[in-house]
């Protein structure tokens, strides 16, 4: 195995941009083969309401969308009848948003798409050090997120 060699902050970055685009272009050809026209913001809205309902203002953080472009996007999603927006009974003023029985079907096989990819990303790694990546990621995502940092 290559020894890495230590990177300098702006070398560290680009690899992590680097990774997050190599990531999405294999799930972008992974659902181009199974038939899914999905951009990547609709890929993890519907992921997320796969986790449970949700409002546009939750979806549109995870998206990393302003509330215009989420509408629009919900607004495409919903005609092709993957998603339903319901009044929430707690507050009239808001909506609930939930995938239909078809938004599930879909989240099965994308999920599917999805595993492949991340099999594809750990492929020759044990599982000691797939939990290593995970946990060192999930260290250097928090200490860049922390309060004050």
């Amino acid at each position: 195995m290559n020894t890495p060699t230590p990177c300098s902050g702006s070398s560290l970055g680009l690899l992590f941009r680097q990774v997050r685009d190599a990531m999405w272009a294999r799930m972008a050809r992974e659902l181009a083969d199974a038939g899914h026209d999905l951009s990547f913001s609709q890929y993890i809205t519907i992921k997320k309401l796969a986790e449970g309902s949700q409002g546009a203002s939750e979806l549109a953080r995870a998206a990393e969308l302003n509330p215009g472009a989420m509408t629009r996007l919900l607004d495409k999603l919903e005609a092709r009848g993957l998603l339903a927006r319901n009044a929430d009974p707690a507050d009239r003023r808001a909506l609930v948003i939930e995938l239909t029985d078809a938004g599930r079907r879909l989240w099965v096989d994308v999920n599917e798409c999805g595993a492949r990819v991340r099999e594809q990303a750990m492929k020759d790694m044990d599982a000691d050090e797939q939990a290593q990546l995970l946990a060192l990621l999930v260290r250097v995502r928090d200490n860049l997120t922390a309060y004050g940092a």
